[in-house]
């Protein structure tokens, strides 16, 4: 019997859906939309994709009426692995490292993180993919309406060898004109308010929970800083790697 990735995977409309939810969170109409058919159909399947594992869900935000499906990328890396072992016990995956820039340049990419008050997800995430990428990337973080950089922002990125001390949190309109390579919102209700940059830079949505919303002293929200740290973690290194600026990139290899 095929292992439970291959056979999750190998419905059109469910293989439709995980690669829709890889390059970004999805609400169900966004999904029925981009995949052409009924929702109670496409609500099945996510449904099957839920139960397996692969893919979860997040209310939203912005409106709690909605909710934001994400693909689980370090779960579907797993599952891959583990089909490729089903398939033959030589298959493992590798870490390759790219060349490095001709003539020692620059040639990344450059990414606008934005999330509402610019005090923790977003600050976390200019961060993690200006360290994680070794310089391939040239990040930048803004908010609809910012706020004082969240002590607990600093904290959990120290803890990962980061130092945000010091930096000021900036407002959306600060970037008007600029041009990106990508834009990635970090909050639902950012999204809605997100405005068009020139160029047309891909935009993808991560759907992340303000980990100061809870309240509370810092020491009580400082475990939520820390799930906000190792999503983006995890996210951005997926990211990293599908924008081709990963120092580092994983390959199949036969042994």
């Amino acid at each position: 019997m095929p292992p439970p990735f291959a056979r999750m995977a190998a419905d059109p409309l469910r293989w439709t859906l995980l690669r829709e939810l890889a390059s970004g969170d999805r609400r169900v109409r966004e999904l029925v939309s981009l995949a052409g058919q009924p929702q109670n159909l496409v609500s099945y399947h996510l449904g099957q994709l839920r139960a397996s594992g692969l893919v979860g869900a997040r209310r939203s935000s912005f409106d709690g009426r909605e909710t934001y499906y994400r693909l689980d990328l370090a779960r579907c890396a797993e599952a891959l692995a583990a089909a490729g072992t089903a398939l033959h016990p030589g298959l493992w995956l590798s870490a390759a490292s790219p060349a490095p820039p001709a003539g020692g340049g620059w040639t990344g990419c450059t990414v606008l993180f934005a999330c509402t008050g610019n005090s923790a997800r977003s600050q976390a995430a200019e961060a993690l993919a200006q360290a994680r990428s070794a310089g391939r990337v040239r990040a930048f973080s803004a908010g609809s309406h910012p706020k004082p950089l969240h002590p607990n922002a600093v904290r959990v990125m120290a803890s990962r060898g980061i130092d945000l001390a010091g930096r000021q949190s900036k407002h959306l309109s600060v970037f008007s004109g600029r041009r990106f390579d990508y834009v990635l919102t970090l909050c639902d209700r950012v999204r809605e308010v997100c405005p068009e940059f020139p160029g047309h830079p891909g935009y993808s949505h991560w759907s992340i929970p303000d980990p100061a919303a809870s309240g509370g002293s810092d020491q009580d929200s400082y475990p939520a800083f820390e799930a906000m740290a190792a999503e983006l973690e995890t996210r951005i290194g997926f990211w990293l790697a599908a924008a081709g600026a990963a120092p580092a990139q994983a390959t199949i290899r036969e042994a």
